[in-house]
């Protein structure tokens, strides 16, 4: 009798398929509760001042670091309190960051992008590489990522 390789496949695309379900639960609880801490104090204040006004500035722009450094306490709060934020990590960052940190991170960048006017997500990708000190690999992961999902 020659072999199947039918049975050992279907067992191998289920515990894929478990694996899958397993991120995509992570994934869908992140989405859950992405930011909540944004809708309590010390964060609600904050943002519900400076939220309309840096809508209205360029990312990075120094008007901008200039708003954020008067939101210092609030952001450094939502930091702490939010693992997509590479600050969570301290000085480990990115690099102790897992992949769903890392996708919640790039959907997060993607949604704060749409708050500007003239909000762009490669030139945030690009802002962020130098930020983080990002290895090149992880920069093209992202941007592979990008415009796979035609951000």
């Amino acid at each position: 009798m020659t072999y199947d390789s039918k049975k050992d496949t279907l067992k191998h695309i289920y515990k894929v398929r478990l694996f899958l379900n397993s991120v995509t639960r992570q994934l869908k609880d992140r989405a859950q509760y992405h930011d909540a801490s944004k809708l309590e104090s010390p964060e609600k204040e904050a943002f519900d001042e400076w939220t309309p006004k840096l809508s209205n500035v360029t990312y990075s722009s120094e008007e901008y670091r200039n708003m954020l450094r008067q939101m210092k306490p609030a952001i450094d709060h939502h930091q702490k309190h939010n693992r997509h934020h590479p600050e969570y990590f301290g000085d480990c960052g990115i690099a102790c960051m897992n992949l769903i940190d890392l996708t919640e991170m790039l959907c997060d960048w993607k949604a704060a992008t749409m708050r500007h006017k003239d909000g762009d997500i490669i030139r945030s990708l690009k802002i962020n590489a130098k930020r983080f000190n990002m290895p090149p690999i992880l920069v093209s992961l992202l941007e592979n990522t990008i415009s796979y999902m035609k951000w």
